[in-house]
C-alpha cells in the first residue's frame, strides 16, 4: 500500500503514535497539519457510500462518526496500513473497524479480498468445556458479531449469509498457528485478552496484501497476570515501533453505548483517582 507521507497529523486528542518512513509523530491539538478539505470529505464520501458486493445480497449501511477520534479513525484509515484503536468500553471501537474492513472490501477498492475477526477463547468466568466441535464452541464467541453486522447491515441474518459467501470468517487465536493470511483485512478484537504469546504468533501470520487492526480496552482484561512475563501492553508498544502503524485511543468523549455507560465510566476513573 503507497503511504501518505505528506497527509502530516490530523486534528484530535489523546492520539496516540503514528509512524512515518520510522519516525515518530504525535498526533495532538499542538502539532495539526490538516488535509485539504475536498480531498478529505472526497475520501470520506468514498468510504461511507452504501456499499454491495456482486452476489452478497447484503447492503452495507452509512455509517457517520458521532465523536472526534471517530471522525479521525475515518479519516485516517487510508493514510496507514495497519492500526490500533484502543480506549474505553461503549466508543464504537469494534463497529468502527468493522465497517471501514468491510467497506474496503465491498468497494473493492483494496488489495483485500474478505475479512478476517481474530479473537481470545478467554471466558469472563470459567463455564466449563463447552459442548459440540470446535465450529459449534466457537458460535458462543461469535454472537456479539451476528448483533454488529444486524447494526451495519440491517438485516438479522446479514452475518452468517457473508460468512457463507467467503466475505468473512471468524477464527480464534487457537487456531492461528502454522497459517498464512494473504490479502485480507484482519480485525483483531478484544486483543487485551490474548497474551503476548498469542499476540506474537498472530502478527506472525499476517501475509502479503493483508492489514491488520487490533481494537481492545486494557481496562477490561479477562487474563490473570503472571509476573515477568510480556503483557498484550508491551506487545503494542512494540507494533508502535514499526513503520506503518498508527495508534488511536478513545476516551471518555467517546462513550457512544448510552449515557448511563458514560457516567459510570467516568465515575470509575474518578474513584480510581483517588486510590
Amino acid at each position: 500500500m503507497e503511504k501518505e507521507t505528506q497527509a502530516g497529523a490530523w486534528p484530535g486528542t489523546g492520539i496516540g503514535w503514528c509512524l512515518e518512513n520510522n519516525e515518530e509523530q504525535m498526533i495532538t491539538n499542538d502539532n495539526v497539519e490538516t488535509i485539504d478539505e475536498q480531498t478529505s470529505q472526497k475520501q470520506r464520501s468514498k468510504k461511507q457510500r452504501k456499499t454491495k458486493q456482486p452476489n452478497t445480497g447484503v447492503l452495507l449501511k452509512t455509517i457517520h462518526p458521532k465523536t472526534e477520534n471517530q471522525r479521525l479513525v475515518m479519516d485516517i484509515f487510508d493514510h496507514f496500513e495497519h492500526m490500533v484503536i484502543d480506549g474505553c468500553a461503549g466508543t464504537g471501537k469494534t463497529l468502527l473497524a468493522l465497517y471501514l474492513s468491510l467497506n474496503a472490501v465491498m468497494c473493492e477498492r483494496s488489495g483485500q479480498s474478505k475479512v478476517v475477526i481474530i479473537k481470545s477463547a478467554v471466558p469472563t468466568r470459567d463455564i466449563g468445556f463447552l459442548p459440540g466441535n470446535p465450529k459449534e464452541k466457537q458460535k458462543a464467541y461469535e454472537q456479539p458479531y451476528s448483533q454488529l453486522f444486524s447494526t451495519l447491515f440491517e438485516r438479522d441474518d446479514a452475518y452468517e449469509v457473508l460468512k457463507n459467501r467467503g466475505v468473512v470468517d471468524f477464527m480464534t487465536t487457537s487456531f492461528v498457528r502454522g497459517i498464512t493470511i494473504d490479502n485480507t483485512m484482519i480485525v483483531v478484537d478484544e486483543y487485551q485478552n490474548m497474551t503476548f504469546h498469542e499476540l506474537d504468533s498472530l502478527i506472525t501470520r499476517v501475509g502479503q496484501d493483508s492489514r491488520i487492526i487490533f481494537c481492545g480496552d486494557t481496562e477490561q482484561s479477562d487474563l490473570q497476570q503472571k509476573p515477568n512475563r510480556m503483557t498484550a501492553q508491551d506487545f503494542i508498544a512494540i507494533i508502535r515501533t514499526i513503520d506503518g502503524f498508527c495508534t488511536i485511543t478513545m476516551d471518555e468523549n467517546d462513550i457512544v453505548r448510552s449515557g448511563l455507560v458514560k457516567q459510570y465510566i467516568m465515575a470509575k476513573h474518578k474513584f480510581c483517582a483517588k486510590e
